[in-house]
């Protein structure tokens, strides 16, 4: 009788815990159902209704359809789609070329004076308006920027599709860079710099020992910071749209062009919700290629 009335309270201790819980977390699990959800809802519903010319949105009752999502296959989509994940892969692979060691030498070579300064001037990178940055470059290096004449020099054409694509992801490292930087800091902070001395001391040159040493350590933080600028990089909407002058286009700028431009609310939540469930692949198979590295190691 004893045991039984214990493992009785014990069960209703735990629903009582459960109950809490739940009492707890409603007020955030409907702020995600409200402010996410119900979001991506509506657009799975849109992106299957028929559009009809003329009209803003699909008509209500209209038949369901999937002409929306097959459209996706043809050859200005796949073309929007591809420069999109190639540009912003390139983007964020040089933003990390840069980041990594930027953020080790502040670390390590910088005074603490030095060190806080070079902070705060990311951070103010960071904070600054993406726009103003991107119309910076724009009057600096486009085609009617001040760079124009050692272009014309140069024999390079600013208005070249070539020119316009390095432009873009140049744009897009100039904004990634900032943020990579503060992710990959933590990470430099924990690497224990007697591990470089010690392998300099028995004969490892110092890029072999960054090689073997500091990159492996600092791996986890640099998959993470990866996966934050390839987000960034893919989902940017300003830089392309004043970069790219309409030649490079980015799936974001295809969204907004159909909900805006021409009010074809059904073929842009089909647009949207590829993107988001293709950037979800590759993000989830970027993740998954480090974790299973990981496992072996």
């Amino acid at each position: 009788m004893a045991s039984t009335g214990a493992s009785q309270g014990n069960a209703a201790g735990r629903r009582g815990v459960t109950r809490q819980r739940t009492a707890l977390l409603a007020p955030a699990l409907f702020v995600l159902w409200a402010g996410f959800g119900l979001p991506l809802l509506t657009l799975g519903l849109e992106s299957i209704r028929q559009f009809t010319p003329g009209r803003i949105g699909a008509v209500a009752g209209a038949p369901l359809t999937l002409d929306n999502y097959r459209e996706l296959l043809s050859g200005a989509i796949a073309d929007v789609l591809l420069t999109t994940f190639w540009i912003g892969a390139a983007a964020a692979l040089i933003a990390e070329a840069i980041a990594l060691p930027l953020a080790y030498c502040i670390v390590r070579r910088l005074s603490r004076r030095w060190r806080t300064l070079c902070l705060s001037f990311l951070i103010m990178l960071v904070l600054s308006s993406v726009l103003m940055k991107t119309y910076a470059l724009e009057l600096t290096f486009g085609s009617v920027g001040a760079t124009r004449p050692l272009l014309r020099l140069l024999g390079i054409a600013p208005n070249g599709r070539p020119y316009i694509e390095a432009l873009v992801i140049a744009g897009l490292v100039h904004a990634i860079v900032p943020v990579a930087t503060l992710t990959l800091l933590g990470a430099m902070q924990a690497i224990d710099p007697s591990l470089l001395d010690a392998a300099q001391s028995l004969g490892a040159p110092a890029w072999r020992a960054h090689l073997g040493i500091t990159l492996p350590l600092a791996a986890p933080a640099l998959v993470s910071s990866l996966l934050v600028s390839l987000t960034f990089a893919i989902s940017a909407f300003v830089i392309p749209m004043v970069l790219g002058k309409g030649r490079v286009l980015f799936l974001s700028n295809t969204i907004y062009t159909r909900f805006s431009d021409i009010a074809n609310y059904p073929s842009g939540a089909a647009v949207s919700l590829s993107m988001l469930a293709l950037s979800m692949l590759v993000i989830a198979a970027i993740a998954l290629a480090r974790g299973r590295r990981g496992t072996r190691a």
